[in-house]
C-alpha cells in the first residue's frame, strides 16, 4: 500500500480547500441522498448514511443542507432521481481509471468524464474493460489524536484489518470488503474515532509508470474528481512515494 496513506492524506487537504467554495457539500449531499434511499434514514441502522453524515458535518455542511439530502433521498420533496453509476477507462501510459459516479443526469456525467479524459491522453472504454483489474476493500480513516500509532495499529490487526498506515496525524486501515463493517465496528467500540469508512477497490497488479506519467495520471484523477458528479476515482498506478511526493510539489 506503499504511497496511500500519503495520497490519502494530500486528498483530505483537497477536500477542505473544496469545502470553501462549496464544491464538497454537493458531493456529500449526493452521498447522503444515495445512503438514505439504500438503506433508509434511520443512522442507527445505515452506517454508510452515518459515515456520510459524519463527513458533511467534519466539513461545516449546514444541518438543513443535510436534513435536505436525507430528505431528498428518502424521496421527499419532488427533486430529480439520483443515481449512482460507474465508468472505465484508461490514462495516460495505459493506466486503468475506475469512476464512481452519483448523479440526476447521466448524459451531463458521461460527457464531462469524457473530455476530462479525452484532454488528458486517456479514453474512455467498454463496460468491464478494467473491472476485472480490481478488487473490493474496505477504506477506513480516523484521527490519531493522543493515541500511540503502535496500539492503534494493533488494535485494527486484531480487528481484522489487512494494511494499516500512518502518516500527518492520520490513520489509514484497510480491511477485506465483507469485513469494513466489523472493524469498523471494533475500532469504534475501542473509542476511536471513525472519520470515514465506505467501500472502494485496489489494484490486483499496480502498474508502474515513469514519474513523468505517474505525475499526469494523479493530474488526471484530480480533474476528474474536480467534477460535481464524481464521488471516487480508482486506478491501479502503484502509488510509489517518490511519485507522490513530485506531484505535490509540481
Amino acid at each position: 500500500m506503499s504511497g496511500h496513506s500519503k495520497w490519502s492524506t494530500i486528498k483530505r487537504a483537497k477536500a477542505a480547500t473544496d469545502a470553501k467554495r462549496g464544491q464538497l457539500f454537493s458531493k456529500l449531499s449526493g452521498e447522503i441522498a444515495v445512503a438514505a434511499r439504500m438503506g433508509g434514514a434511520d443512522t442507527d441502522a445505515n452506517y454508510r448514511l452515518k459515515m456520510s453524515i459524519s463527513r458533511a458535518r467534519a466539513a461545516n455542511m449546514p444541518v438543513a443542507n443535510i436534513e435536505r439530502a436525507i430528505q431528498r433521498g428518502s424521496g421527499v420533496g419532488g427533486e430529480a432521481d439520483l443515481v449512482e453509476l460507474a465508468y472505465e477507462g484508461y490514462g495516460p501510459g495505459g493506466v486503468a481509471i475506475f469512476i464512481d459516479v452519483i448523479t440526476d443526469n447521466k448524459n451531463r456525467s458521461v460527457a464531462q468524464v469524457r473530455n476530462v479524459l479525452d484532454t488528458s491522453g486517456g479514453h474512455l472504454g467498454e463496460t468491464g474493460s478494467v473491472a476485472w483489474l480490481f478488487e473490493p476493500r474496505g477504506e477506513i480513516s480516523l484521527d490519531l489524536g493522543e493515541r500511540d500509532f503502535d496500539d492503534v495499529f494493533m488494535m485494527a490487526v486484531d480487528a481484522g484489518a489487512e494494511d494499516v498506515e500512518e502518516d500527518d496525524g492520520m490513520v489509514f486501515v484497510w480491511t477485506r470488503a465483507d469485513r469494513l463493517d466489523a472493524v469498523r465496528q471494533e475500532l469504534v467500540a475501542a473509542g476511536l474515532e471513525i472519520e470515514k469508512a465506505e467501500l472502494g477497490r485496489v489494484a490486483q497488479a499496480p502498474l508502474d509508470l515513469e514519474e513523468r506519467q505517474a505525475v499526469q495520471v494523479l493530474r488526471l484523477v484530480d480533474k476528474l474528481e474536480d467534477l460535481d458528479d464524481v464521488r471516487k476515482v480508482d486506478t491501479n498506478l502503484n502509488l510509489r512515494e517518490e511519485v507522490v511526493a513530485a506531484y505535490a510539489t509540481a
